[in-house]
């Protein structure tokens, strides 16, 4: 039995190991959303189970006034808290690296065993932390998922005018249907959810103007971007329109739902299950917000590129006088330029860590009861203001370079 837990033990930590090699031979990027997923994970499990256990500690148990659901925003905060010192760690470690030559390139692929057991430190240091700094993190995340959301909308519009450039430059007319196919259908789903969000959050016998002004704004905003972008001055087109204006009502959506239950507008009555499919799916758009992020960071002409990167033209003046002075493997010493920048990489994280910790606590608000996630007439606001910050944005894309034709914006 001895010999057959031994040999267990020794395939186990084998199979590790070569699953941490091959997360550094292919991509770094991989083993770092895995392990941000991880974190999402964590962080709801002791959303679920921690109170008990956070109560037998003195150190956070510091008052028996404390309700369950003020335990289960403490545990979320603690493993976010934890996962955002170890992305920022990096983002600061990671400043300046222009070229793979630079040593903490390799830091930044390599050493996962390592990266692994100093992540789980950070998380478990985090539950020895007195409350007043776990107060301090949950005020600076609320501004942290803020920013965190405005880059998921600059990244939502770099995919929207990324994805339609790449099927105009094909130029082949069954691409131009396809657009013009999938734009008309965005715009029918938009409007359609519009609709339906109309019946469940603006009941009959109610006074629900807030809830009818919400929608009509973002029924009004999906036709004001389509008349923007199909106007002969502006360089639009109806695809990233239509693609924002579904993005804004499913916003809309989430805002709405967010509203608490006693709320006599609220169609939903925000059941557990509505609280849990909102959580999905907030939690899915971050980890595709993170995903896409770490895709485009290859781009030289996303804003993740690194600033200044040089580039491999610009070190041949370097191999010509080292073939003078006849230096040898010269090309093992040349600069060969990162392709995206390792400190804003990491700082993504670590923001998007913030943003988990706020959707997991409902925006640290204990107004509503513990089996309701991401609940409360602060969620509601933010997310509405995402919305409108969103349309915001898309349409001075579409107006800047008309307002200012002597600068350039792409």
């Amino acid at each position: 039995m001895s010999c057959c837990l031994s040999c267990c033990a020794s395939l186990t930590c084998g199979l590790c190991t070569s699953a941490v090699s091959s997360i550094s031979q292919r991509s770094a990027r991989i083993g770092y959303c895995a392990l941000f997923g991880v974190s999402l994970v964590v962080s709801w499990i002791l959303r679920e189970v921690g109170a008990p256990l956070l109560k037998k500690l003195p150190w956070i148990n510091t008052s028996e006034t404390h309700t369950k659901e003020w335990y289960q925003v403490e545990a979320v905060l603690r493993v976010c808290l934890g996962n955002s010192l170890f992305f920022g760690i990096l983002a600061l470690i990671m400043i300046g690296v222009k070229d793979q030559n630079d040593r903490r390139d390799s830091w930044h692929h390599g050493g996962w065993t390592v990266k692994m057991v100093i992540w789980l430190l950070l998380v478990v240091l985090a539950f020895f932390l007195p409350d007043v700094i776990i107060l301090a993190y949950g005020f600076i995340s609320k501004f942290g998922a803020g920013l965190f959301l405005l880059i998921q909308v600059i990244i939502l519009l770099d995919f929207t005018h990324n994805w339609n450039d790449s099927w105009v430059e094909k130029d082949e007319q069954k691409w131009y249907i396809a657009l013009l196919a999938i734009s008309i259908a965005c715009y029918i789903a938009a409007f359609t959810v519009s609709g339906i969000l109309f019946i469940w959050f603006n009941p009959s016998g109610y006074d629900c103007s807030l809830n009818v002004f919400f929608l009509v704004t973002t029924i009004i905003l999906g036709f004001v971007f389509a008349i923007i972008a199909l106007h002969p001055k502006v360089n639009g087109s109806l695809l990233p329109a239509s693609v924002i204006s579904i993005y804004c009502a499913y916003v809309c959506y989430t805002g709405l739902s967010s509203e608490p239950r006693g709320y006599e507008c609220n169609g939903l009555n925000r059941s557990r299950a509505v609280s849990t499919s909102t959580l999905v799916l907030g939690m899915l758009t971050t980890v595709l917000s993170v995903l896409y992020s770490a895709l485009r960071a290859g781009s030289s002409t996303t804003f993740l590129s690194p600033p200044s990167s040089p580039r491999l033209g610009g070190s041949k003046p370097l191999l010509e006088e080292e073939v003078e002075e006849g230096k040898a493997k010269k090309e093992e010493k040349e600069a060969r330029p990162v392709s995206y920048s390792y400190s804003f990489f990491h700082l993504i994280y670590a923001l998007a860590s913030m943003y988990a910790a706020m959707l997991l606590s409902g925006w640290t608000s204990t107004s509503e009861s513990s089996d309701l996630i991401d609940v409360g007439w602060t969620s509601v606001w933010v997310r509405i203001g995402t919305e409108w910050v969103t349309a915001g944005l898309y349409i001075w894309t579409l107006v800047a370079p008309v307002m200012f034709p002597d600068r350039e914006f792409f």
